[in-house]
């Protein structure tokens, strides 16, 4: 927990306005109340119900209504330009822009509001569509990935037992271009949220040729893009996960490798590895499993577990408002 605490200061440090599109829902209103209260962010709610937002003390808290808002017709104008070579009609747009969802990310293209947290009543895809549609991706990046940011308790590993993990909730089978993006986004993510000098691994089954399969070829393909796409960064592979982590087996395994050994960032070579690699590691290791975080949008949207406690979307939040710090 130490690690979220060390997020949320930062987060007051420079306040952020962060759009919570699913007013209506008693979790995210307890959650902008701690947030106002602990001055993490300034927290923008998004509801059609005027009674609802009336149980908490939200003074100071701007409240919209999507449907009635007089910036309606703007972002609706804004929308239609940005989706008509795909046959929306300003009608359409003005009809699409009145969902919570779409309303909140034009905000955050437009710059009303520096990030965008949902995904407590919403499904992940219901998220991340107006994400792709509106916001976009980051100059250099043509994929959105997400993270998990793993604090191991005892663990001398990574960064003191502070780990980066990708991508493990949104591309299934990434191809090696979309590989190396990932692994640059997560390089970024790690120096803007934990203050990490990140050192890259990318996983595979294989170490520096041991094992010969076009699975391996693409780990391998996937290192040569992402080091073109940022000399400067600590990254390395194909590699086994000892051998990234453990000082010993990398030197025996990668002996020339400046990451082998110390890796604190991991890039998994597909989902089914990444998704059961993180949940491995937070249930018996007793990790905290921070996020997922989601990277490579041009600015910050991050999608909740429809599970999520009032105190996740918080802590999502503070983590939205320092991607945001970093994207100025």
């Amino acid at each position: 927990m130490a690690l979220l605490d060390s997020i949320r200061q930062k987060a007051k440090s420079n306040k952020k306005r962060i759009v919570l599109p699913e007013g209506n829902e008693e979790r995210i209103l307890k959650a902008a109340e701690i947030i106002l209260k602990e001055d993490i962010a300034q927290p923008v709610i998004l509801t059609d119900d005027e009674k609802t937002h009336k149980k908490y003390d939200l003074s100071g808290v701007e409240i919209i209504n999507p449907c009635t808002s007089p910036k309606l017709g703007e972002y609706a104008d804004t929308l239609f330009e940005l989706r008509k070579h795909k046959g929306v009609t300003r009608q359409q747009a003005e009809d699409i822009i009145k969902s919570p969802l779409y309303y909140g990310a034009m905000m955050v293209k437009v710059g009303d509001a520096d990030g965008m947290v949902a995904g407590s009543v919403y499904t992940t895809g219901d998220v991340l569509r107006p994400a792709f549609q509106i916001v976009k991706t980051a100059p250099g990046i043509s994929v959105v990935s997400s993270c998990f940011i793993m604090e191991v308790p005892t663990c001398t590993l990574g960064d003191d037992g502070v780990f980066l993990f990708a991508d493990c909730a949104v591309n299934i089978q990434p191809t090696a271009e979309e590989l190396a993006e990932i692994a640059v986004s997560s390089a970024r993510t790690a120096r803007s949220l934990v203050d990490m000098d990140p050192k890259v691994a990318m996983l595979s089954f294989s170490t520096k040729g041991s094992g010969k399969h076009e699975l391996v070829d693409k780990v391998v393909q996937a290192v040569k893009l992402a080091k073109k796409m940022d000399p400067d960064l600590k990254l390395d592979g194909e590699l086994q996960a000892d051998a990234a982590l453990v000082e010993s087996v990398g030197r025996l395994k990668s002996p020339d490798s400046s990451v082998a050994g110390q890796a604190n960032v991991l890039i998994f070579p597909d989902l089914q590895s990444g998704n059961i690699g993180y949940k491995l590691v937070q249930r018996l290791a007793g990790a905290e499993a921070i996020g997922p975080i989601t990277q490579g949008l041009a600015k910050p949207i991050n999608d909740l577990s429809r599970g999520c406690s009032t105190e996740d979307v918080v802590n999502v939040v503070a983590i939205t408002a320092v991607q945001a710090q970093q994207m100025q």
